[in-house]
């Protein structure tokens, strides 16, 4: 395996949300669940930026629901919404401390036909893995996930090639209520015309 698909290191996320938020674009998320690889590059990410934050689950402190969010670095946090759909964090920061990036969509590369049967519903290829629900649901991910290694196992983040910062564009945040106008949401240019 060449250096650029190596896993990315627990010091990759001990480091400002924001900052690995950027930097996960062009990294690959790669799930081997169920012994089938799925796998995509990562297209748009969001920060969270800790207990400061209004729009973060850290506020609430560490409860069960939670307990991953606050670390260590470099383990994913993946918890439900509307009790309907899986979302994957990757943590950042020191542990303790309650921070993550969500991984909203990734640019499939490899298992399209099992992501496929996974999300039958979608009617391209497009829709798969265009959103942090739908992509948890096209890769396999579940609750089963929260907490994992991101560097090893069945669950990884690879390194992948740098997207320059002409491509990525940074909106706020959406889908949350509060702290609604963070410019913390980063977006692949071309993944954006979609």
């Amino acid at each position: 395996m060449d250096v650029l698909h190596h896993p990315l290191p627990p010091t990759f996320y001990d480091r400002d949300p924001a900052v690995v938020a950027r930097e996960l674009l062009g990294a690959t998320l790669c799930s081997e669940i169920g012994g089938a690889r799925t796998r995509g590059v990562i297209i748009e990410t969001e920060a969270y930026l800790g207990p400061h934050d209004p729009a973060c689950h850290a506020v609430a402190g560490r409860t069960p629901r939670t307990w991953h969010l606050f670390g260590p670095p470099g383990v994913a946090y993946v918890y439900r919404i509307y009790g309907l759909h899986w979302c994957v964090n990757a943590v950042t920061r020191e542990e303790g401390f309650g921070s993550a990036v969500l991984i909203r969509a990734i640019a499939p590369t490899d298992g399209l036909d099992l992501m496929r049967r996974r999300r039958p519903r979608a009617r391209r290829d497009a829709d798969l893995v265009n959103g942090p629900g739908k992509l948890c649901a096209a890769l396999g991910i579940t609750r089963a996930e929260d907490g994992v290694s991101l560097q090893e196992g069945a669950l990884r983040i690879l390194r992948g090639t740098p997207i320059p910062d002409r491509a990525v564009r940074i909106t706020p945040r959406i889908g949350i209520s509060k702290a609604v106008d963070w410019p913390l949401r980063f977006v692949c240019e071309a993944s954006a015309a979609r």
